[in-house]
């Protein structure tokens, strides 16, 4: 475990304060998936890349952003490391947007915790009129579906980045046939398979 801390350290540029805080979020995020499913059990002896980094990896692709919506925060990757690596930068703010009570909870009770900045939103990520430099997800929905969801946020001057897998291109294709956008492909530093989408200038087309 050392080795994927000291790796993520060198990556990152995390300072010890934001090791504890990961630290303490994957105590209690283990603690919480053996009675909710929130990650695949078996990715958390791999918590410092597969999610720490792969959440992580999103500041350097917009290093002057300070506010942040996670669509679908779930388990809390990557709004909840983003928050953790933010903490204590003025004007920083992350929101944590989920529609399910529990997971909500859960995320409550991180942010709580560890004192991060970042407020939770119990509710349906299109009805929220939330105006943020960056408007983020992970394993949420396909691009269409995502973009959907996403509308708002670019509305109000959000830039999109999104976390996607191997199928980014051809989801991208099909999300094309409904919105209009600029959006380009860069391949996830976590895991070569894995894609970022960085989108703007949303619209739909029909």
């Amino acid at each position: 475990m050392s080795d994927a801390i000291d790796a993520f350290r060198a990556q990152t540029g995390a300072s010890d304060a934001n090791i504890a805080d990961l630290t303490t979020f994957l105590a209690m995020l283990t603690e919480a998936n053996e009675v909710m499913n929130l990650v695949g059990p078996d990715t958390l002896p791999d918590f410092w890349n597969r999610h720490a980094w792969d959440s992580a990896q999103l500041l350097d692709l917009a290093p002057e952003a300070k506010t942040w919506a996670d669509l679908g925060a779930g388990a809390g990757f990557p709004g909840v490391v983003l928050a953790i690596l933010l903490k204590g930068r003025p004007g920083a703010h992350v929101w944590l947007v989920d529609s399910l009570g529990k997971r909500c909870r859960f995320l409550q009770t991180i942010v709580d915790a560890l004192q991060l900045p970042a407020t939770v939103v119990n509710g349906r990520a299109e009805e929220q009129a939330i105006a943020v430099d960056v408007v983020t997800a992970r394993a949420v929905a396909a691009m269409e579906k995502l973009l959907g969801y996403a509308q708002p946020y670019f509305q109000r001057g959000a830039k999109g980045l999104f976390l996607k897998g191997e199928k980014a291109e051809a989801e991208l294709k099909e999300a094309r046939r409904v919105w209009q956008f600029e959006a380009e492909l860069a391949v996830s530093r976590s895991d070569p398979r894995g894609r970022i989408v960085s989108l703007r200038g949303l619209r739909r087309v029909r």
